[in-house]
């Protein structure tokens, strides 16, 4: 709407407020010098019952600032990004050019140095113009507009809604008397309370210079890729030159006509010679100094600020893990407002434990390996690694662009599926075979060795759990990831090198599955969902419905390589407040999960899946390294998680849907089958972490857990054959029954004989064979030390055939028999042939045949 002249009345109303304020004005003037005679004489008036409930000075809270995220290059702070509302960099006055502070006194305030925080000649100046309805000026000391500035903050700062937030502008920024009043009181109150310079320090920090940017040091970075402290004469008259219309005047608009590159932003320019010509008038600045001034064109140096995580690059997934670590912990505010405002406001710098030199190198690898988008498939890659002992996270990649703008489309997401759900969206992917490394350590907890023998054969599977009895029937196939082993009897050495599934399930069998999910979470493996770990049979093989973020599984096995002690992961190692000081930093909790002996054994088990098993193929061969690998139902998704003692990386390759997915193994991905991607990343990783960091050895397994269980065969000779079975399995040992019955003088179709025989010691675990008695064998008598003829005589009565064997011994009387065979006391079919050998006699009939 056109401004229209006012009326006679209205600058007659208007001069009548003006002498109100004048009086008003007079009285706060005079009380700065001598109070008592402020309002000697003078009647009451409103203007004057303004102050009754103000306080006598304004308490200055600290500015909002933008805060930064920082990651490590070697000993380097390497910027990732910066949050904001206002971007501002507080600095201090030796900071800050005296061009700008003299630009700052000449153009807005010339007696700002003379004055005790009210200029009444401008004031009113400004009134008396305002009044008539020419432009309106501002009148107002550099101590009044730091007040206004400093209540507008206040305004921003504690109001959240947008009405109220504009009520609040109108009393501290709008266009009337009272707003005036209270200004200038705070003004006598400021500067009794503050220097001259801290004033005008924190004048030119608080001040906009356009659009979001706040401050002399952010409005030369922006504007001219420089400093506060360094910025030329021309850059600092053109700053300051902006403060008088910020929106106006900004000079990041180059195709703006009125004031664009085209036209050299010439209204900027016109403001800027303004200040140019201030400054030379009151002799701040030299005519030459001013010469070469007025001559400099305008030329923006347009420097962005990296302000949110998709400025970051191949560091936003990392960067927005941290936004989230600050929004969920009440270290940073009690409520999610106050958290995201301590964020955006707080002037926070925040150092971070990503080491970019490690990141690179996973992002590199991982962008090569895997790209954003695959045709016909929603194609996921990520891979984190996290230190062992302390839980810092060194790297954390994404095939992925971030962003939070849906209209991207494919290969863009915000989501982060390194992470659990509350810290980055992801529900997490079940873990496979990886989720076996859990169901050693609490096979191990429970005293059992990695050299004891299970009964892995295909079979029903029972199992107790916290949630009663359960059935895995007829179990899983024998294979894990793919390594083609039959069932059989193996070590659980053997089951864990190469993956075999059954072999955990006959594991479950002696472990209650509850336990297993106790001791994951111990280890720091949780539902990235955050729902209770499920108890299913399916559990022992990592393809129950459970799933798990790739932080969680790194963790996990940071906590075997840190020998047993788990450490929350953190992303954050240090945090500085805008004034200096520290802030407390979240997340720094160890704990000893479990023993160091059952860490160190499981350690070693491991070692060899990596030396000479399924993990192989991610082996860099650099130094000492554990690791298992993992594939889920249809190769839906692959995993390597893999430690040394200094670095643990998870590297996860797979579908993120879960309905018509793209089998990994039957799909081409830059040249390399998709199901060992994985082994390429991890090798390529993990040498980068060797390189680094180096690697210890791991400490040797405990022999209590290495040890070979040897455990006596029950004699079962003469039972049935289910009761033997059933005694020989309750002692631990696996069963078979021959088909071929055998001679025996046991009742027909009873237990006739073990192989292994009754008594014998063997490894636990172990297979007996059962045979049964036919019922139709014989007791061979015991003829030895009868002459020939009379043992002859006794077998042949007997029903069985004689034979003397083709040498005699030299031991024993010649004719007497030495030996038989079958032995006395053995069982054998009746008519069978029983061998007689007989002594020699003398020493000259040594070796001689029976002629003889």
């Amino acid at each position: 709407m056109p401004e229209q002249k006012r009326t006679a009345r209205g600058v007659l109303g208007g001069l009548l407020g003006f002498i109100g304020l004048s009086a008003a004005a007079g009285v706060l003037v005079t009380a700065t010098v001598t109070p008592a005679l402020a309002v000697t004489g003078m009647t009451a008036n409103s203007a004057i019952g303004i102050f009754d409930d103000l306080p006598e000075y304004l308490e200055i809270t600290p500015l909002m600032e933008k805060s930064n995220i920082y990651a490590k290059d070697g000993d380097k702070d390497v910027l990732l990004a910066s949050f904001y509302e206002q971007n501002r960099v507080e600095v201090q006055w030796d900071e800050i050019s005296q061009y700008l502070k003299d630009a700052a006194v000449s153009t807005e305030d010339n007696r700002y140095y003379e004055h005790g925080g009210i200029d009444l000649t401008g004031t009113l100046r400004a009134v008396v113009s305002n009044q008539l309805g020419e432009d309106t000026q501002g009148g107002s000391s550099i101590t009044q507009q730091y007040v206004k500035n400093v209540r507008i903050q206040k305004c921003e700062s504690e109001t959240d809604n947008k009405e109220d937030l504009s009520k609040c502008y109108d009393e501290v920024a709008g266009v009337h008397y009272s707003r005036k009043l209270k200004e200038m009181r705070y003004a006598i109150g400021l500067e009794k309370r503050y220097s001259k310079d801290e004033i005008l320090r924190g004048y030119l920090n608080i001040s906009g210079f356009g659009g979001v940017i706040y401050g002399v040091e952010s409005a030369a970075n922006y504007y001219f890729g420089t400093t506060a402290k360094d910025v030329t004469l021309a850059q600092a008259a053109t700053i300051i030159g902006i403060v008088n219309n910020p929106n106006m005047l900004r000079i990041d608009k180059p195709d703006n006509p009125d004031n664009g590159e085209e036209n050299g932003y010439a209204l900027t320019k016109k403001r800027r010679d303004v200040v140019l010509k201030a400054m030379l008038f009151y002799g701040k600045i030299t005519q030459e100094q001013y010469d070469e001034a007025i001559e400099t064109e305008i030329t923006p140096n347009i420097t962005q600020p990296k302000g949110g995580c998709a400025a970051a690059g191949s560091n936003a997934y990392f960067c927005d893990y941290v936004t989230k670590v600050i929004a969920n912990n009440e270290t940073f505010g009690k409520t999610a407002a106050e958290r995201l405002s301590t964020l955006k406001r707080g002037g926070l710098d925040i150092y971070t434990t990503l080491d970019l030199r490690l990141q690179k190198t996973e992002a590199d690898a991982l962008h090569a390996a895997v790209p954003s988008h695959k045709d016909g498939m929603k194609l996921g890659g990520v891979a984190t690694t996290i230190q062992p002992g302390t839980g810092r996270i060194l790297a954390m990649t994404q095939n992925t662009a971030y962003s939070n703008n849906p209209e991207k489309g494919a290969g863009y997401t915000a989501v982060n599926y390194n992470t659990d759900k509350d810290y980055g969206g992801s529900s997490g992917m079940q873990p496979g075979s990886t989720w076996k490394t859990m169901v050693l350590v609490e096979w191990l907890l429970q005293g059992h060795s990695i050299n004891e023998t299970v009964n892995a054969t295909r079979r029903d599977f029972h199992y107790q759990t916290c949630d009663g009895p359960s059935n895995w029937a007829p179990g899983p196939k024998n294979a894990g990831d793919g390594g083609g082993m039959p069932g059989g009897m193996y070590t659980v050495q053997k089951g864990m090198t190469q993956s075999i599934n059954t072999v955990l399930a006959a594991m479950g069998e002696k472990l209650d599955l509850c336990d297993i999910a106790n001791t994951a979470e111990a280890l720091g493996a949780h539902n990235a969902t955050g729902a209770d770990l499920t108890h299913y049979p399916t559990t022992l093989i990592g393809t129950s419905e459970d799933t798990i973020a790739p932080l969680s599984m790194a963790n996990a096995y940071a906590t075997l390589a840190a020998g047993g002690k788990h450490c929350e992961p953190r992303a954050i190692d240090k945090i500085v407040k805008a004034d200096g000081s520290e802030m407390e930093v979240p997340g720094k909790s160890c704990d000893q999960a479990i023993p160091e002996n059952v860490a160190a054994t499981a350690v070693q088990a491991l070692t060899k899946v990596m030396t000479e098993g399924t993990g192989r193929g991610g082996n860099p061969y650099a130094g000492p390294i554990f690791g298992k690998t993992g594939t889920t139902d249809a190769y839906k998704d692959t995993w390597l998680v893999t430690s040394t003692t200094k670095a643990s990386n998870a590297v996860w390759v797979g579908n993120l849907t879960s309905g018509n997915f793209t089998p990994m193994n039957h799909t081409w991905i830059n040249g390399k089958l998709g199901s060992q991607i994985k082994f390429g990343l991890t090798q390529t990783i993990a040498g980068k972490t060797f390189e680094l960091y180096g690697g210890d050895p791991f400490p040797e397994a405990d022999k209590d857990l290495t040890r070979r269980v040897l455990k006596n065969v029950p004699d079962v000779v003469g039972q049935s054959v289910e009761d033997a079975t059933q005694a020989l399995k309750d002692a631990g040992f696996a069963v078979t029954v021959s088909d071929e019955q055998v001679d025996s003088t046991v009742e027909a179709g009873k237990v006739a004989s073990t192989d292994p025989a009754g008594g014998e010691r063997i490894n636990e675990g172990s297979a007996v064979t059962i045979y049964v008695s036919n019922g139709k064998g014989k007791s061979v008598p015991d003829v030895t030390g009868k002459s020939y003829d009379d043992a002859q005589d006794a077998l042949e009565d007997e029903g069985f055939s004689v034979k003397q064997a083709e040498k005699c011994s030299p031991d024993g009387k010649k004719d007497t028999v030495v030996s038989q065979d079958p032995g006395g006391g053995s069982t054998a079919a009746e008519g069978s042939t029983v061998t007689l050998t007989v002594g020699c006699g003398n020493g000259g009939d040594k070796g001689k045949d029976k002629d003889n």
